[in-house]
């Protein structure tokens, strides 16, 4: 019964950075329905031309094991990791959350941010824009409270996300060769 319960899922790709490739994997989601909460992509090699995709979905563990199976099939992908199964891992959010307000309002917006370590990357007579990083639910903190005290309009950089410890598997195959 526990496996129809949704899980949130973390998924570090590591790929080919090549012309389609996003798109192939984007469409594996789109095709079979599956959701994408998030998604970060960076050329992380260019030496070897290697990007990483991160990735939060939600679904059931049959659901995610799915979705990994499939993503292993796709040519261009020399890696999957599933953060979620790992306890140690870390993650991290950017986001860019603009405050329209005035009055004793100006100063919570301000006081807030501190509590936050926010940074104030801008500043008017009627508004601040914030950049604030951290889990996302430290996001979601920061914007619930933002909200109460004005007009808020955001922009999200998405999850990046790694293991800790060891290098990854790609890695460690590349140095066997």
């Amino acid at each position: 019964m526990t496996d129809k319960k949704e899980i949130r899922c973390t998924l570090s790709v590591l790929v080919d950075n090549e012309p389609g490739v996003l798109a192939r994997v984007i469409g594996l989601f789109s095709g079979r329905g599956y959701n994408i909460e998030s998604l970060t992509v960076a050329e992380i090699d260019d030496l070897d031309s290697i990007s990483r995709i991160s990735i939060v979905t939600c679904g059931t563990p049959m659901v995610i094991e799915q979705i990994k199976a499939q993503l292993r099939r796709l040519v261009p992908v020399h890696d999957i990791d599933d953060l979620s199964d790992k306890s140690f891992h870390v993650e991290r959010e950017l986001a860019l959350v603009k405050i329209a307000n005035t009055g004793s309002s100006r100063i919570e917006a301000l006081r807030i941010a501190q509590s936050f370590r926010a940074h104030t990357i801008d500043s008017t007579l009627d508004s601040f824009v914030f950049e604030i990083t951290g889990n996302s639910s430290k996001l979601a903190a920061f914007i619930s409270l933002m909200r109460a005290i004005g007009e808020v309009e955001i922009a999200r950089s998405g999850v990046c996300a790694m293991s800790r410890g060891k290098i990854s598997n790609l890695k460690q195959r590349e140095d066997m060769l």
